[in-house]
């Protein structure tokens, strides 16, 4: 298997756990009062399947973006942008009247 479709299986995967733990924090802490409109209601473990789904998209969306970003090389100059020798410039021209 490539290395670039290994990373993003393995980054989504983070994600989508990194999800299922906000998704559970946000029911045991009782935010919104979600816990109590989940067991209150008969279709309560659709609304818990629907988090998770959407939480897990979210979070592998920004962990495989973060994975993506992190692979670019680093510059050994200490952050001093690099700087580009400019293009010789023509000489100036003195203009003639008539």
């Amino acid at each position: 298997m490539p290395a670039l479709v290994r990373l993003y299986i393995r980054h989504v995967a983070i994600g989508f756990v990194l999800g299922l733990c906000f998704t559970g924090l946000l029911l045991w802490l009782n935010v919104a009062n979600l816990w109590h409109l989940v067991r209150a209601t008969e279709e309560g473990w659709l609304a818990v399947i629907m988090l998770v789904v959407f939480n897990g998209i979210v979070f592998s969306g920004v962990q495989f973006g973060i994975a993506v970003m992190r692979l670019a090389e680093d510059d050994d100059d200490g952050g001093k942008p690099k700087r580009v020798p400019a293009a010789p410039v023509a000489a100036a021209v003195p203009a003639r009247r008539r």
